[in-house]
């Protein structure tokens, strides 16, 4: 059960990478495009900010920190063993 939550959490978290990702190079899209004069792509892109691509950006980083918190955690519990 535990290594089942464990991959739909990385599955989740993968998909969320690419997804912000995906957005990122939209951005660059979009300021591209203004820069040619075609205001729409960023003005999509700035409605989309606050109620889908901050929370992405959210999760990953909360994600991150608690894989690496629980990993950090998961060896000072339960040191490796030292190879000679």
């Amino acid at each position: 059960m535990k290594i089942k939550f464990k991959k739909i959490i990385d599955n989740f978290l993968l998909i969320n990478l690419f997804l912000v990702i995906i957005f990122a190079i939209y951005f660059l899209f979009s300021v591209l495009m203004q820069i040619n004069g075609n205001f729409i792509f960023l003005g999509y892109f700035q409605n989309l900010w606050n109620p889908l691509i901050v929370p992405l950006i959210t999760i990953l980083i909360a994600g991150a920190l608690i894989s690496g918190v629980s990993s950090w955690l998961q060896n000072k519990l339960h040191p490796p063993e030292e190879d000679i």
